[in-house]
Parts: structure tokens; sequence; C-alpha cells
């Protein structure tokens, strides 16, 4: 026979942050439309509740696909909210994720209990449903420190691309401008990426591609933040 305590037993839910980067280099944020009350018809970040003897991390990912079509990425944990009041439909304590990807490899499609699923720039957001607005700015704050320490690139980009869009990355995770001497300079002293061919069919100089090394990429995880956070404090009056 089961025990049973007295004591109240909380609900618990997942909330998925899915981050993504365009073709004009915008971060964007992957939203749902609610369709069933609370807050139906708000935008909210894709999730739901856990099922009874579920594991949570299977949970987010089964709300994700649910919800949006997406499928097959890497998720984290990222934090646990569990202010009282935080859902109209009682005490529900929900376990943040966030995640990475090309937007180009992942169509979105909406299902379940969402009337639609759409992209959203990070600078034009609709009001969010629930606390997702805490949500979303912690999950920010956790990606911008993430970019010091860890590189992002194979998750954000194309399998080739330019220096410049590697460089627009950063700034736009970080909010900010970098040298681009150093930056070039730098990044490419570590051996971190090979060179491909030139672009073709476009309206300027073409510039070279690359691609990441695997292997070196994880190896260098570290070193790349410490070159990161050295460049970002760059003064300006340095930029050519």
């Amino acid at each position: 026979m089961a025990y049973t305590y007295e004591y109240p037993r909380p609900s618990v839910t997942v909330d998925c942050v899915v981050f993504g980067l365009d073709d004009s280099a915008d971060l964007r944020i992957l939203l749902i439309e609610r369709a069933d009350d609370p807050f139906a018809g708000h935008w909210a970040l894709p999730g739901g509740f856990v099922d009874m003897g579920e594991d949570l991390d299977l949970a987010a990912k089964r709300e994700l696909e649910e919800e949006t079509g997406i499928k097959d990425i890497f998720i984290e944990q990222l934090y646990t909210f569990g202010a009282p009041n935080r859902d109209p439909r009682g005490r529900v304590i929900s376990v943040a994720y966030y995640a990475l990807v090309n937007l180009s490899e992942h169509p979105i499609k909406a299902a379940s209990d969402a009337r639609q699923a759409k992209w959203f720039k990070i600078s034009e957001l609709p009001p969010l449903a629930f606390d997702h607005n805490k949500v979303l700015e912690m999950a920010l704050e956790r990606l911008r420190a993430k970019v010091l320490y860890k590189p992002i690139g194979f998750e954000l980009l194309p399998e080739k691309f330019t220096l410049t869009d590697l460089q627009n990355l950063y700034e736009t995770i970080l909010g900010q401008q970098l040298n681009r001497r150093n930056f070039r300079s730098k990044i490419l002293k570590m051996g971190l990426l090979e060179q491909q061919e030139r672009q073709q069919n476009v309206p300027h100089r073409p510039a070279y591609l690359y691609k990441f090394n695997k292997e070196k990429y994880q190896r260098l995880s570290e070193r790349l933040g410490e070159f990161i956070f050295e460049i970002r404090f760059q003064p300006r009056e340095t930029e050519d």
C-alpha cells in the first residue's frame, strides 16, 4: 500500500526557452500562442505539466515537440521557478530549460494546446503569460554568461560561415560591438576554424567561408571563453 503524506502536493511543469539566430543575425525566441485558459490567446514559452512517473528532461522534450514540432535537440536545465502565486491554477512549480538551435534546421509547427508557434525577435517580444518574462530574462543572462566560457557556434551557425557571421553572433548575444581586428586575429590564431572556399554570388567582395574543427572546438571551449572576455572590452578607438 502506497504511503500518503498529509502535506499538499504542488503540480510540476516544464517550460522551454529556445533561442535561435536568423539570417540577419537577430537573436530570436520561440513562443506559442495558448489555446486554453488561463491566458488563452496570450503568448508563452512552450511547456506543460509533467506526467506522473515521467522524467523531467523527457517531459520538457515531449512538451516542446507537441507544441512546436521541434525535436532531437539538446536542452539544458536552467532554473526552478516556484513563487506561490505564479500560476492562477494553483501551486505550480516550473522547471525551466533552455536550448540553442539554428532556425533553418528546425521548422516549427504548432500542435497540442498551442494555436500557433512563432519566432520573435528578442527586441520585439509581446507580453508573456505567467512569469515567463522572468524565465526568459534569466535564460538570456545565462546565455550571455555562457559565451564567456563555452563556444556556441555549432548550435546557431550553419556548417559554413564567414568571420563576420561569427562576430555578429557574439555581438548579438552580448549586446555590444567587438573590435573587428582583434576578434579575427585572435580567433584565427587558435586554430579553431578551418578555411573553406570563398562565397559565391554575393554583391560584395566574396569572403572566405570557415568550418569549426569539431575536436578542437570542444577542447578549446574554456580558452575561447577567455578570448571572448578579453576582446569584448577592447577600446573602440583601435577599430579600423
